[in-house]
């Protein structure tokens, strides 16, 4: 018997390892069903006929949750990694993926606040390399969207992607030098109090930071929200109150001084910024030449804003730390996954 007709038949049909690949890629039967357009019940009966020609048990179905098995373990980057390499065998046969075009998907605030001034240097590294770059804090799906490479904010663990991670984040409050000026003072954590606090959508972090500063009462919830990171360091930059800035989004508005930190008590963020791209499109140069330079230009930054900020003014901390006071861990509201937390 020819080699190809034994793999074949060895092989389970193809449409009942893609519906496994979507089910354990979403965790979710439903989730699955939308992607691949068709029924939930479509999805329940060809991973179930999936393990009964595999002999073993996929997911564990627990009060309508889906939780992978040993086996589905085994077997799901291993089947995500096969359909991306064949995405990527067709696109190249199309064209869309062979020439000098690279997507880049990152999120808003990130895009806004560090990587778009910084992409003058990878233009002039990879000038051959035509950059269309897009935001979204959406699952992106490498085999259906026209995505190359991105970058994202979680844990770290994607299954069948290669993750790198590019820096970690710390919390501090930052405001704008013309409130510090202006007052009410703000020489200590609790005077805060008499001060606007700006928020995102994690406002948990608040109270999680005035917590490591040493500050008991009050309400950590009051004042504005924004639905994006970028919208509350412009807020801070016009006066509007403090913010609770993340270090690699507020880095640049430290160092120019369109921002101060009046505190030098940080709060490390639990989770950290990804290089995100399926292994196979490392392959291709263009994605490899974008990785490598975004990985590279992150290290020569460090981790913090404290190199950016040393010597900036300060209010009853004394002189900036070189290392973050690390009083505590901040959460995010959702554990891991594709996406990790909400961040935009």
């Amino acid at each position: 018997m020819p080699e190809n007709a034994a793999m074949a038949q060895r092989l389970p049909p193809l449409n009942a390892l893609r519906a496994f690949e979507s089910a354990a890629r979403h965790l979710s039967f439903t989730r699955a069903a939308a992607e691949l357009n068709v029924t939930q019940a479509a999805i329940s009966h060809q991973v179930r006929a999936l393990e009964a020609r595999l002999g073993v048990t996929l997911f564990w179905r627990q009060n309508r949750t889906l939780r992978l098995t040993e086996a589905g373990q085994a077997l799901a980057p291993a089947a995500g990694e096969a359909f991306q390499r064949i995405a990527d065998a067709v696109a190249r046969l199309g064209g869309s993926r062979s020439s000098g075009a690279l997507t880049v998907s990152v999120l808003d605030s990130f895009a806004a606040n560090w990587l778009v001034p910084r992409l003058k240097r990878f233009r002039a590294r990879a000038p051959e390399v035509e950059l269309h770059l897009t935001t979204s804090d959406h699952l992106v799906d490498f085999t259906r969207d026209d995505v190359d490479l991105a970058v994202r904010y979680g844990g770290g663990r994607w299954p069948g992607l290669a993750a790198e991670r590019l820096m970690t984040e710390e919390l501090f409050p930052v405001c704008s030098p013309a409130l510090l000026e202006a007052g009410p003072p703000l020489e200590r954590p609790d005077d805060l109090g008499r001060h606007t606090l700006l928020h995102d959508e994690m406002r948990e972090d608040w109270r999680m930071w005035l917590l490591a500063a040493g500050v008991r009462g009050g309400d950590p919830a009051r004042g504005p929200s924004y639905t994006r990171s970028s919208l509350v360091i412009q807020a801070a930059i016009s006066g509007e109150g403090v913010a609770l800035g993340r270090s690699v989004l507020v880095a640049d508005a430290l160092a120019e001084g369109r921002l101060v930190r009046p505190f030098t008590v940080s709060l490390p963020a639990e989770y950290a910024y990804y290089v995100v791209v399926p292994p196979a499109a490392l392959e291709r140069p263009k994605v490899r030449a974008f990785r490598d330079w975004i990985v590279a230009e992150a290290a020569g930054e460090g981790t913090s804003a404290d190199t950016a900020t040393a010597g900036r003014l300060q209010r009853g901390g004394g002189p900036m730390p070189t290392s973050p006071t690390r009083a505590g861990r901040g959460k995010a509201p959702a554990p891991g996954g594709w996406p990790a937390p909400r961040r935009s």
